[in-house]
């Protein structure tokens, strides 16, 4: 499964053929591709999707980033369309998000220093 939205979808326990969610999963995965912008990350034009014909492989061919932005789009796509009750369990999330940023940031800085 390459597709980002199919994917992300499967993450989130919402079959594939659903499409009742998607408008609302597609505009937190573009979300998260916006922040992913500003961290220096991806596509220096940006990168958004409109359905579930864009794969990770549109995103970047840097495989050790795509490992980091996959994760990263889930945590964050999850975070806000089904967050857990528990709030230890938002705060590890949330701690997950902000060292997946933080990775990624590093990544992108060492990328360009080359």
């Amino acid at each position: 499964m390459n597709s980002i939205l199919d994917s992300i979808k499967n993450q989130l326990n919402v079959h594939p053929e659903e499409v009742g969610f998607d408008q609302e999963i597609i505009l937190l995965i573009n979300q998260a591709f916006s922040t992913l912008q500003q961290l220096g990350a991806g596509p220096k034009e940006g990168f958004y999707i409109v359905d579930n014909t864009s794969v990770w492989n549109d995103y970047t061919e840097d495989n050790i980033l795509l490992q980091w932005v996959k994760m990263y789009v889930y945590l964050k796509t999850k975070f806000i369309f089904d967050p857990p009750q528990n709030s230890s369990f938002l705060n590890s999330i949330n701690e997950e998000i902000n060292e997946h940023e933080w990775r990624i940031r590093k990544h992108a800085e060492d990328s360009e220093t080359g």
